[in-house]
């Protein structure tokens, strides 16, 4: 896969590209606050031009594609959890409700 990968340099800077803005997105947005266009235009030319160098890297045989998503998967799993969390929560706080109501 790193080889394809190494091959393939348009893919592997649209990964590369693709997982930086979904991490920048979910881990470093202060409450999904936008910024100014012209601020956030700015944000992603420089995360454009970020991309390129770890693209480069990439085709260097450094596995940045893989150690990406990586990270996107625990943030997904970590995201699941929580999404679990607060689905039992609910749960069980609806129950706890039936219950009070029960003993009128």
């Amino acid at each position: 896969m790193q080889q394809w990968l190494s091959d393939h340099h348009a893919v592997s800077y649209l990964l590369i590209l693709g997982f930086t803005i979904y991490i920048f997105n979910k881990v470093f947005r202060a409450n999904n606050q936008k910024l100014p266009i012209l601020k956030e235009v700015l944000v992603y030319i420089l995360m454009a031009i970020g991309s390129f160098v770890l693209m480069i890297l990439q085709v260097d045989k450094l596995p940045i594609v893989q150690c990406m998503g990586i990270a996107v998967l625990m943030m997904l799993m970590l995201r699941g959890r929580q999404l679990y969390d607060k689905w039992k929560n609910n749960r069980a706080g609806s129950g706890a409700v039936k219950e009070a109501d029960s003993g009128k």
